[in-house]
């Protein structure tokens, strides 16, 4: 196992709010992986997740999860490890680069990884996760499947048998699915479905984008006026309206997605409106009132996302690039807090419309 010294720690934590800016320069890369590193080497606090089964079922997050266990819960480390593996693709050169490489080579083990694919496999976990962290795993697979690198190729086939335990869980609980899940949390299907569709797309599964296409055109194309100022409630780090739109942008052509916009969010640029103002957090170290950072960032790359495919002159097109801006920016603000809560989590949500991970394919 690799562990941070003080020092890397105490940098990892140190980003002045005044400087932070979108720009990942070789310092914020270093910092956002420092980060990373920190959360998912963090063993507790924790929240397991696990459903026992009787009192022999009782063990340590390390012995339950022997590659997910830290960063307080399964998803987030799961997320963590993307974020490396995303910066280590992105940025192979930087000054973290080789401590980042050596920690996945200790955790990315086939054992370690079967031993994750053997979870789901227990009497209660075939919903374990269901469908948020599926959905990071994915993007986890997604994001090794086309990175060239020798190590990577070796995480890539260690990771498949955890990564086709997921696909065929998705593909035997999507046709039960009989209605959306409108959640400002983890269990928005409007998330999960795009997150999904993606990596779908980028391993070519005819089967599961054909699946998804279906469920969002059977749960979403007669969306219409989505209450807008419905929006947040107190604990959420998703817009579920967003998130839609953010999903029908991928499973529509341009044109029928410009006429399905208008009619789901129609005057989404008003200035009143709730969805386009950035919210404040009062408390980072209640787990759930900080969401609400989270919200930030994950409006900030639903509207980049959004607007990517509107027409260049259509005027929504400038506003919400704009406000996907402010979102960002007041997301940052809560990014390095210093407070475990929100650093064992945000930082993904950052890189991930920092880089444009939904947009660009890398």
């Amino acid at each position: 196992m690799i562990f941070l010294n003080a020092t890397l720690l105490a940098l990892s934590c140190a980003l002045p709010q005044e400087n932070m800016d979108i720009k990942l320069t070789p310092e914020r890369v270093e910092q956002f992986s420092l980060l990373a590193l920190k959360a998912v080497q963090t063993a507790y606090p924790n929240k397991p997740g696990h459903v026992l089964s009787n009192e022999k079922d009782l063990l340590t997050p390390a012995q339950r999860h022997p590659v997910f266990w830290g960063a307080f819960d399964w998803h987030s480390a799961v997320h963590s490890h993307w974020l490396l593996v995303r910066l280590l693709k992105l940025y192979p050169k930087n000054k973290v680069a080789n401590d980042v490489r050596s920690y996945l080579n200790e955790a990315f083990k086939k054992d370690k990884l079967i031993a994750e694919a053997n979870y789901f496999d227990l009497t209660f976990t075939k919903s374990f996760e269901r469908m948020y962290g599926w959905a990071w795993l994915l993007k986890l697979a997604q994001e090794l499947d086309n990175f060239q690198d020798s190590d990577a190729k070796r995480w890539r086939i260690f990771l498949r048998p955890l990564e086709q335990k997921i696909v065929s869980l998705t593909k035997a609980y999507l046709p039960k699915l009989s209605h959306p899940i409108r959640s400002g949390v983890h269990p928005d299907t409007g998330f999960a479905l795009a997150f999904i569709l993606d990596y779908a797309k980028q391993i070519n599964d005819s089967e599961l984008i054909e699946m998804i296409n279906n469920k969002a055109r059977d749960f979403y194309l007669k969306d219409k006026e989505y209450p807008m100022n419905y929006e947040p409630s107190g604990e959420d780090f998703f817009s579920s309206g967003l998130n839609e739109a953010d999903l029908m942008r991928r499973v529509l052509d341009k044109n029928d997605f410009e006429k399905w916009f208008e009619s789901f969010l129609p005057n989404i640029t008003t200035t009143t409106n709730n969805m386009m103002i950035p919210v404040a957090v009062k408390d980072i170290s209640d787990g759930k009132l900080v969401h609400l950072a989270g919200l930030n960032l994950s409006r900030a790359w639903a509207l980049s996302g959004i607007s990517s495919v509107l027409h260049e002159k259509d005027p929504r097109r400038t506003v919400m690039e704009q406000k996907a801006e402010a979102h960002l920016k007041a997301g940052l603000e809560y990014v390095f807090s210093g407070d475990f809560m929100g650093e064992h989590w945000l930082a993904s949500f950052a890189i991930y419309h920092i880089t444009k991970a939904g947009i660009n394919s890398l």
